[in-house]
């Protein structure tokens, strides 16, 4: 991912209370765009970064189930 595209969606949400990102990621998984995957891809990575070993363990293990959900479909 380029840097100023990062550094564009941080500036974006930069101040943002969590009900105001939670809003954001709604939104974003509602429309369905492409276009919006990068800025979720910058959120994933905030959170992967600021996780523990046992977090990034729950957050595989929900990727997991949800992967093996979704291909059951």
């Amino acid at each position: 991912m380029n840097l100023n595209l990062r550094n564009a969606i941080l500036s974006n949400v930069s101040g943002h209370n969590a009900q105001q990102l939670e809003a954001t990621i709604d939104d974003a998984l509602q429309k369905g765009e492409e276009k919006m995957l990068p800025g979720l891809g910058v959120f994933f990575e905030l959170l992967w970064e600021n996780s523990d070993e046992q977090e990034h363990q729950e957050i595989l293990n929900t990727l997991e189930q949800s992967l093996k959900q979704q291909n059951a479909q």
